[in-house]
Parts: structure tokens; sequence; C-alpha cells
């Protein structure tokens, strides 16, 4: 959805939580306080043996959902983060291996690596969203233009040349993958945040609802579910896209690829 998308990109996720959480505890207060206003027979508690019955079965439910949701969008940006790592990881190996070429070459290696480390922590913003740019893409062409190039002279440069090459695929995979995964998170449909929606509303509703003459104990009541419900609302939010917000996976692997191969100050 293009409103939780523009909320997880510029709300800062503390402020999310603290709306939410006040939001949702303020309009369950006041539904709660008009209910007990109009209908004062609801606080004698007659209708708690069928609340009684229904409210467990609507929390099962309520909290299946929430945790499956929850647990496959962590997956998702577990998934991300493997993929940036793989990738980076990817990068530190063909710069630990580029010195059995000679200093030219090695040179060489190192310079082309750089500037695609260079080039693909500065496009991560892009990236993120599943737009790649022309200067890493050009940068990635130039990495496999310089292995292409390299004349092995030995069995042992053969053989790192080989194992570099793998690597380089690697490199390129991780990275499309990388891209193609930011570009389908287009998180939760419509249908599933209407189904999340409905059933916290469901919850809350209850919880309203439900008879008790002591004022103090029913808002105190009331206030911790629609906390816990703010929260699950929170987490889904902030875990629908695993390239984007505080919780998304990082380009530190990239970061940590450049910081490698940078010449030391």
């Amino acid at each position: 959805m293009a409103v939780t998308r523009w909320i997880v990109i510029n709300v800062p996720s503390w402020l999310l939580l603290a709306g939410l959480v006040v939001g949702i505890t303020g309009g369950t207060a006041t539904v709660q306080a008009f209910v007990r206003h109009r209908v004062p027979r609801l606080k004698r508690g007659e209708q708690n043996e069928i609340a009684q019955f229904l409210f467990p079965v609507i929390a099962v439910v309520y909290g299946f959902l929430i945790g499956f949701i929850v647990l496959a969008l962590w997956g998702q940006v577990n998934t991300a983060d493997q993929t940036t790592r793989t990738e980076g990881a990817m990068a530190t190996q063909l710069a630990r291996g580029r010195e059995v070429f000679g200093k030219a070459e090695s040179a060489r290696i190192g310079q082309s690596l750089l500037a695609y480390g260079r080039a693909a922590t500065a496009e991560w913003p892009s990236a993120a969203e599943g737009d790649a740019t022309p200067e890493a893409e050009n940068a990635l062409n130039r990495l496999h233009s310089t292995y292409a190039s390299i004349r092995p002279r030995n069995d042992t440069q053969r053989a790192f040349l080989a194992g570099s090459l793998t690597s380089l695929k690697e490199l390129g995979v991780a990275r499309t993958q990388r891209l193609l995964e930011a570009r389908t998170n287009i998180g939760p449909p419509l249908s599933l945040w209407l189904a999340v929606l409905l059933t916290s509303g469901l919850v809350l509703a209850f919880s309203a609802t439900f008879g008790s003459e002591q004022a103090l104990i029913h808002y105190g009541m009331v206030a911790a579910v629609s906390v816990l419900v703010a929260t699950n609302l929170f987490l889904v939010t902030e875990l629908s896209y695993a390239f984007l917000g505080e919780f998304a996976t990082s380009p530190e692997p990239l970061r940590a690829a450049v910081e490698a191969l940078s010449p030391p100050r």
C-alpha cells in the first residue's frame, strides 16, 4: 500500500509507535466512555458470559494471524539481509584473492572492485526501491571486463582466476536478486491489511464492551489491549518493506567491502 510505504520512509519508527499507541488507546477509551455512558446496563456484566466465550476465540485467531504475518515479513527481511551479505562477501573474497595475479593486475582489480563497491553503496537509496543506477551497472561491467582481460601465467593463477570468476558470478546474481526483491516487495496486499484491521477492531470492541462496575479496572484492561494492538500494527507496518525503514536490511556489507579495499589513511 502506498500509504504504509510513505509512512515507513518518512515517519521515524519511535514516532509511529507512539502515535499508534496514543491514537488507538485514546480512540478506544473514547468509545469505551461513550458506551458506558449511553448503555449503563453493560456495567453490570450481564453480557460477560457470552463475551468470555467469544473473546478467547477472537483473540486466538487474531494472535495466529498477526504472528503468521510478522513471521513471514521478518523472513523477507532476513532473506534480503542474506542477499546483501552475500554480495558484500563475494566482493571481499575477490579483494583478498587479487594479489596472486601480480601488482599491476592486482591494482586494476582493486580499483574496479572499489569503484563497484562505492557505486553500489551510493545507489542504495534508489536500489532499495528496485531502481538500479547507470553508475553501478557500468562499474559492474568494468569489473567483468577487468577479469576477462586477465591472462593467467601459471596453474596457481588459473585456479585463482576460476575461483574469482565464480565469486564474481555469485556477486552479480546476489545484486540481481537484491534489486528484484526490492522491486517486488510491495508489502501485504490490501485484503490482508483489511483482515488485520478487522480482527484488531474486533479485539478492541470486545474489550471495550466487557462489563465491569469498576471503571478504573475496565479502562486499564482496555488500555492494555490497545497497546498490544498498536504494537502489532507497528510491527506489521515497519516489517512490510525489507529494504525500507529502520528495521530493513542495510548496505553495511557493501560498506565493509569498500573499507577493506580503500587505502589506509
